[in-house]
């Protein structure tokens, strides 16, 4: 025999239609049927990520021992903790930009975005250059043409105003544009991130005193973190000894702590470096979070 259906009973007069449901609502949790109305738990939404990695190191002019591995390596640690990534190592001007179009074409999608980028950067006029493996930098002209904007792909993750917004740039490794300086119009406004370890032409060594300046400080919009492997003005060099760059290395051993606030991770992350290092080499970010952000909530979805 079918079950009866069963028809709730329509509004008195004068009786608005919310308060009968809030009546009925009462009789039913009185009836045995409790269970129904219980608070439904609080759930934390899972924040999906997705992350740009590029690790550039076979330079004509100076090849780089470490960038791939970085690559691979925050690769690794981001998908551990349940990011999607697409890595690209050893990338040309035309397939930097192609990668970077697509990424912030579809970046709108996640809630935490990531670029990582590993290899050889140059400053020029305050605005900071990521340098594909086919460039070579004559002059200032050739860098504008050939360099990838850094502040450009940041104002581009800031148009996105909902979400997170994390540039990591581990650009402070030996110069390969050093015996150009010199040709440029003025050199005392070109800076480079580089080591002293560079072999320079003679024609080169006044601008010595200039590549030691870094990368110019950048501007993170509201919502965005930018982090530098070494402070403004300052350089480091390439890790011959380990896989990885020190900076990474250490990033990399930290991303996934659970609870770990972002702005945290990096201080610890800068604190052992600069230790590491002896003071030499002291990581830099600039961030415009307005709240808390952990790459991994602990157990109960929290941060901090």
């Amino acid at each position: 025999m079918p079950p009866e259906s069963v028809n709730f009973p329509g509004p008195r007069s004068g009786v608005a239609p919310d308060a009968t449901r809030r009546r009925l609502l009462r009789c039913l949790c009185g009836g045995g049927l409790a269970l129904l109305c219980q608070p439904a738990p609080t759930a934390h939404p899972k924040r999906l990520g997705s992350a740009l990695l590029i690790g550039n190191e076979r330079y004509a002019a100076a090849p780089l021992q470490n960038p791939a591995n970085d690559a691979r390596a925050m690769q690794a640690a981001l998908e551990r903790i349940g990011f999607t990534t697409r890595i690209e190592i050893d990338a040309d001007y035309a397939n930097m930009l192609g990668l970077l179009r697509e990424y912030l074409r579809r970046a709108e999608d996640s809630d935490v975005r990531l670029i990582f980028f590993a290899g050889h950067g140059v400053q020029w006029q305050g605005r900071n250059y990521l340098i594909p493996v086919d460039a070579a930098i004559r002059n200032e002209t050739e860098l504008l043409a050939r360099g990838v904007d850094l502040g450009m792909i940041v104002d581009r993750l800031a148009a996105l105003r909902e979400g997170v917004n994390v540039v990591i740039v581990d650009a402070c490794r030996n110069n390969p544009f050093l015996p150009s300086v010199s040709g440029l119009a003025d050199v005392r406004r070109l800076r480079m991130r580089g080591s002293k370890g560079n072999a320079l032409s003679a024609n080169a060594l006044s601008a010595n005193a200039l590549a030691a300046n870094g990368l110019a400080p950048e501007n993170a919009p509201n919502g965005t973190l930018v982090a530098f492997s070494t402070s403004p003005g300052a350089v480091s060099v390439d890790n011959p000894e380990g896989e990885n760059s020190i900076y990474t290395a250490l990033l990399v051993e930290r991303l996934a702590t659970p609870g770990l606030p972002v702005e945290r991770l990096f201080k610890e992350v800068r604190a052992e470096v600069a230790r590491r290092t002896g003071q030499r080499q002291v990581p830099w970010e600039n961030s415009s979070l307005t709240g808390e952000f952990c790459f991994r909530p602990d157990a109960e979805g929290r941060c901090g």
